[in-house]
């Protein structure tokens, strides 16, 4: 599945919620979740980590879609070639 096409589905499932909740209040769940996959990470939960990870990216495409922004191009415009300073990939700033 592309990028673009999570964010579609998730549009799908969210959009009218999330929308009318709004930026701010949107983004209050997606701290939440982002803090869930902290704790996981901290307390060394593998097998909660899959489900976190999925909700994080789940509310980050939500929060790109209220905002009107095309995950994927975003993503693609700022890493295609590498890292944003130094071009390569590796990294080697």
């Amino acid at each position: 599945m592309e990028i673009s096409e999570f964010q579609k589905l998730i549009e799908r499932i969210y959009y009218e919620k999330d929308s009318a909740r709004g930026m701010e209040g949107t983004f209050m769940w997606f701290a939440e979740e982002f803090g869930e996959l902290t704790r996981a990470l901290r307390r060394g939960q593998t097998d909660e980590l899959p489900g976190e990870f999925a909700d994080v990216f789940a509310w980050l495409a939500s929060l790109a879609s209220i905002a009107g922004i095309d995950l994927q191009e975003a993503v693609m415009q700022k890493y295609e070639k590498g890292c944003p300073r130094c071009f390569k990939a590796p990294c080697s700033c």
